[in-house]
């Protein structure tokens, strides 16, 4: 029996938003909400602050953006931004400009990077909203050029990966600098005791939403490793930029130093490619990133640091070319694929001894991740004897127990270090 049709999708105008906020959004062509958008849009409107556990690509600048442009033309109160990398808060200023562009909202862009006294006019000048850098803003507040007692809105992007930076002491100035009474807003994608430190000190009763468990990846990417010596790993690399030489494809170096290494050798070997990492300057990140967002560039080349403002709807393809020093980066990693409802696919390199961090990685990530085989590469029946030769045997009669395998997995050179 026809029980009639399906239930209609949510709508922005659903959400509290203002006909003025729907209006600009339909211009804009976002139709239909996200989940993260869905959840916390509304508790933001009722001015309660919010804590999203939310992975990149989900929407999660329009789930803050939003709240905070419609009440900031109500208050005529200031918003600030705080971002980990140069590239996100670029992003975020372009994602906040689109929008806050068509009320008249003006924002200033404080970075590491870009010249000091422009951003002091810049601040002058009278902004609405700030989007900054933790380092940056902390230089001018010690400079005494920027001034947040009018702040009414903060935000708090990308969280932990602040803290995973060592950003944690200049946070807590900063939260100590802007007004106790305010609306705060905080984002990360994994929710470690630190984040719940600073919900317990400097938010009010903050609501917490979660479109996806704490520490999940996205369901739509297939995720996939190669075991592979490291000698074998840039022949891998050729054959999967061959295969996917027409589609944009991102690759995670740990080190600056192998990111340009890199990058040179393969624009020798006829594949074009950019490099993104902290030791190039302002100017040539946001070109690299430019290049690689419009197509003219397939292939970016990158380190953790660098890559946080990377927003590219239709990454085709994400290579760790090498397993993340921080293995919850991993999710930060395959994030950057499968986004905004595309399919995505993230395949790892990793070294036989690297084989519990996988498993690690599985953990984190709630999935089991499929192990490929290529030429070169270790097949699965291969990983299995290695894994079970390494488990630690039985004690002897003797009372002592083998330690082969601990010793080996303690001692190899390449593994990733654990986050405490």
């Amino acid at each position: 029996m026809d029980t009639g049709s399906s239930e209609r999708p949510m709508r922005f105008i659903d959400l509290g938003l203002s006909k003025d906020m729907t209006r600009i959004l339909t211009r804009l062509e976002f139709t239909t909400p996200t989940p993260i958008q869905e959840q916390a849009i509304p508790i933001a409107l009722r001015g309660d602050d919010v804590i999203g556990i939310a992975q990149t690509g989900t929407g999660k600048t329009l789930a803050f953006a939003l709240p905070m442009l419609q009440m900031l033309n109500i208050s005529k109160k200031t918003g600030l931004v705080i971002v980990p990398t140069r590239e996100l808060a670029h992003q975020v200023k372009e994602d906040i400009d689109r929008i806050g562009g068509h009320l008249g909202f003006k924002t200033v862009l404080l970075v590491g990077g870009a010249n000091m006294e422009r951003q002091i006019r810049s601040l002058q000048r009278g902004p609405h909203i700030i989007i900054a850098t933790p380092g940056r803003l902390n230089d001018h507040i010690d400079r005494r050029t920027v001034r947040l007692h009018t702040v009414g809105v903060l935000v708090l992007d990308e969280a932990d990966r602040m803290l995973d930076m060592g950003f944690a002491p200049q946070i807590d100035q900063i939260l100590k600098s802007v007004p106790k009474e305010r609306q705060t807003f905080l984002f990360s994608a994994t929710m470690p005791p630190a984040i719940a430190k600073i919900a317990r000190g400097y938010m009010r009763n903050p609501e917490h939403i979660e479109v996806s468990p704490a520490g999940t990846s996205a369901k739509n990417i297939e995720q996939g490793v190669y075991f592979v010596e490291p000698t074998n790993r840039f022949r891998l690399l050729q054959d999967l930029l061959e295969e996917y030489r027409s589609r944009p494809v991102l690759v995670f170096c740990r080190t600056k130093h192998g990111t340009k290494k890199m990058a040179h050798i393969l624009n020798r070997e006829k594949f074009p490619c950019e490099e993104l990492h902290s030791n190039r300057s302002l100017n040539q990140r946001r070109l690299a990133l430019e290049r690689f967002k419009s197509g003219k560039c397939k292939t970016l080349i990158a380190t953790d640091v660098a890559s946080r403002g990377i927003d590219v709807k239709e990454i085709a393809l994400v290579v760790n070319y090498d397993l993340p020093d921080q293995l919850e980066d991993y999710v930060h990693r395959i994030g950057r694929t499968g986004r905004a409802g595309h399919t995505g696919r993230a395949v790892s390199f990793a070294a036989t001894d690297q084989f519990r961090d996988v498993k690690t990685i599985e953990r984190l990530v709630g999935e089991t991740i499929e192990i490929l085989e290529a030429p070169g590469t270790l097949s699965v029946s291969d990983i299995r004897k290695l894994t079970e030769r390494s488990k630690p045997q039985s004690a002897s009669r003797g009372g002592r127990r083998p330690t082969q395998g601990r010793r080996r997995r303690d001692h190899h050179k390449h593994s990733p270090r654990r986050s405490r």
